[in-house]
């Protein structure tokens, strides 16, 4: 066997392999599957809730859900699995959504639950909600566009005529690629409220319409008149949530009944549970999930004498009993994707509804001219009904029998194919006359139509009555209750004293806090033989501990958690207390209050990495942070500072060395804490950098000083 194998390789710009390979996948994901349209529904929705209604759902009988999946896949071909997970999520058992659209029996899991899984499709059954019939009136009518199928075996609609702006009632989260969409819920009385004032003016003032969101799983929101604007008029902002709790205080628990809309009952019993273990939680004794058909309820069981109020607070701020929504409203505009606040939102929902109103009015006037003008035939029938059937009886062909009528009665075609298919039974003065009888009220009609369809103002009156009936049959009460601003510290933190805190941290890893007042510098410390002070910081209760280590992991501690101990004690054995690993070493230790200033990592080869310590600071109160550095070098020395300051960088190539003064201002800034880095030291092969250490103002330095980076600095001679 032999031969040669021939490769060609095919040389073109990145940009243009991008547009002809990737752009496709990209447009695909963005305008057929992400993002939702200014119905309030991504195309799966869609294709989901029309199968539903052409199998008669909307009025029937509930059918088994893995049917109504395989009928989908007429539309959908993306197979069973994820047309039923987007069932599940529409459907009233989820409570996903603040008006399901799916009406459900059997197990569809929760939203607020991670464990709680639906049950498989063959076991539950599903119809459509009464509120559908907000998103399927006069689909038939001509209201919006139909488009054929994947494989053009039967059509869809390119969007549903809905009657209401279900783009704001009901969320919807969706990511693509370069853009995601995160629409809030509101409350339908907000919405149609704020619709209708926009009807009036374009420039109404909505915030006192809507002032915060509603979503499907309850709990509180904090009213944040900013926020509301800018979510209003941009389509950006966070929204603070928290979870409904009740204190008992004769039993000493707290009952969770309401959460954040989306976090899990799950995810905030693991937070507490790892704060308990932690010892964060000293005074909680059990936690129990006790949610069952009736709802969600988490039991927190605290110790005697635990101030429930206090640790309530203490749960708000660390675990997911509290978080956010973050919103970001883009939607598919005629195909294109557009970032929009709620204001332009429903103004673009007002068009596209005036023009499903106008294209149904076209439908019903083309529809009842026809019928007149069948009417005005038969009336030309009515003087002589005698002479009709003589005249059908006498001729010897069907063929004949239209233009024989036509002719003897001045019909046109249309008049008088109507006439010859009515029955011998209806063909008399009494079925006649009472068809006549209706032209007057279809005149009427067609005349009140084309004086709607021709007025912008009747169609937005029409629409406005339309949204009020709405309201009136599917008004229901808020589930999200806004609040007041909550204040910024909780109680234990306002109790914590403003006395600032000496943490000492030896070389074997052992912490010491004890409060400034108590502390003696020149007072002997009890540590292990041979072990020393490594670290002495000075630090407010409130502020945090950063213990960098060689696993490129950083820890931190709460100083408000660490107990305070004398100076006749070891102190707290950090290893064991943040479960490090075998030969995990401490590379840097510091104690800031609100996380300004700098890390600075030197790496062998000569590369910093100058990291704002602000990247270390999290929302939530997590105690370990992994790639906390760059892992890819070998790290020579971390360093901390509260602002710029001089450095001085050694290095050693070639049996010299060479030092470098640099201002640590000409290190750029990267927010990617583990970043490698730039050059700062240029490095020979056999060489390597040795140290970086604050350098103090002194003659004997500037010599070695560079205004620029990267350099090779200059060799230190003996004594200097």
């Amino acid at each position: 066997m032999g031969g040669y194998v021939t490769e060609t390789i095919r040389r073109e710009p990145v940009a243009q392999t991008l547009e002809e390979n990737y752009m496709p996948y990209v447009m695909s994901v963005i305008l057929s599957r992400a993002i939702p349209e200014i119905d309030g529904l991504k195309p799966a929705h869609r294709k989901l809730l029309y199968t539903m209604y052409k199998m008669g759902l909307l009025k029937g009988n509930k059918t088994k859900s893995a049917n109504v999946v395989g009928q989908t896949m007429r539309l959908n071909p993306h197979g069973d699995g994820p047309i039923y997970a987007t069932m599940v999520r529409m459907s009233r058992g989820n409570e996903s959504l603040l008006y399901p659209y799916i009406d459900s029996k059997g197990n569809f899991g929760k939203v607020y639950s991670r464990d709680m899984q639906y049950a498989a499709s063959r076991y539950t059954e599903v119809k459509l909600e009464e509120f559908c019939e907000l998103l399927f009136a006069d689909v038939d009518k001509g209201t919006v566009e139909f488009v054929p199928n994947y494989d053009g075996t039967d059509y869809e609609p390119l969007l549903l005529p809905v009657k209401v702006p279900t783009i704001l009632i009901n969320p919807n989260r969706g990511i693509a690629v370069g853009m995601a969409s995160n629409i809030a819920s509101f409350h339908l009385e907000d919405v149609i409220n704020a619709t209708v004032a926009l009807l009036k003016s374009s420039k109404a003032n909505l915030q006192n319409i809507i002032k915060g969101p509603d979503f499907p799983t309850g709990g509180y929101c904090v009213e944040d008149p900013q926020v509301m604007e800018q979510v209003i008029e941009k389509g950006t902002g966070t929204f603070r949530l928290r979870a409904k709790a009740q204190i008992i205080p004769k039993e000493n628990r707290i009952e969770i009944t309401e959460i954040p809309y989306g976090t899990t009952v799950e995810a905030i019993m693991d937070r507490i549970i790892a704060g308990v273990k932690e010892g964060s939680y000293k005074e909680i004794s059990d936690v129990r999930d006790e949610s069952d058909l009736k709802g969600l309820r988490l039991t927190i069981d605290a110790k005697r004498g635990t101030d429930l109020e206090l640790l309530l607070a203490k749960l708000y701020r660390d675990t997911p009993m509290e978080d956010t929504f973050s919103c970001n409203f883009n939607v598919l505009i005629n195909a294109y994707p557009k970032q929009l606040g709620i204001r332009h939102l429903l103004l673009h929902w007002l068009d596209f509804r005036m023009d499903c109103v106008r294209g149904r009015l076209r439908y019903d006037i083309n529809l009842d001219e026809k019928k007149l003008h069948l009417i005005r035939g038969l009336e030309q029938l009515l003087l002589d009904i005698d002479r009709v059937i003589a005249l059908i009886r006498a001729t010897p062909k069907e063929k004949d029998v239209v233009p024989s009528l036509m002719r003897e009665f001045l019909l046109d075609e249309e008049q008088a194919e109507y006439v010859a298919n009515i029955r011998l039974r209806n063909i008399n003065k009494e079925f006649i006359t009472s068809r006549v009888s209706e032209r007057q009220a279809l005149e009427d009609k067609i005349a009140s139509n084309k004086l709607l369809y021709g007025s912008d103002k009747r169609i937005k009156k029409y629409i406005e009555e339309e949204l009020k009936e709405i309201l009136k049959k599917y008004r229901k009460p808020r589930k999200t209750v806004l609040i007041e601003p909550i204040e910024e510290l909780i109680e234990e933190e306002e109790e914590m004293t403003t006395e600032s805190q000496i943490l000492l941290l030896t070389r074997e890893n052992y912490l010491k806090k004890i409060p400034q007042s108590q502390y003696d510098p020149n007072q002997e410390q009890r540590l292990k033989d041979g072990d020393d002070v490594r670290y002495e910081l000075e630090v407010n209760e409130w502020g945090d501990l950063l213990i960098f280590t060689t696993a490129h992991r950083v820890f931190k501690l709460r100083v408000a958690d660490i107990e305070s101990v004398r100076h006749t004690e070891l102190g707290l054995f950090l290893p064991h207390e943040l479960e490090m690993e075998d030969g995990e070493e401490t590379v840097l230790a510091l104690a800031t209050n609100d996380y300004s200033g700098y890390v600075l990592f030197a790496f062998e080869r000569g590369k910093v990495a100058k990291i704002p310590l602000s990247s270390y600071a999290t929302k939530t109160n997590r105690r370990m942070l992994v790639r906390a550095y760059d892992d890819s070098q070998q790290l020579v020395r971390a360093l901390a500072l509260d602002k710029e300051a001089p450095l001085l960088f050694s290095r050693y190539e070639r049996q010299k060395e060479n030092w470098l003064l640099i201002d640590s201002s000409l290190i750029p800034e990267k927010t990617t804490r583990h970043s490698q880095g730039v050059n700062v030291m240029r490095i020979g092969k056999t060489g390597r950098l040795t140290d970086m250490e604050p350098a103090s103002s002194s003659a004997n330095l500037e010599k070695f000083r560079s205004k620029t980076i990267p350099s090779a600095g200059k060799v230190r001679r003996p004594f200097e």
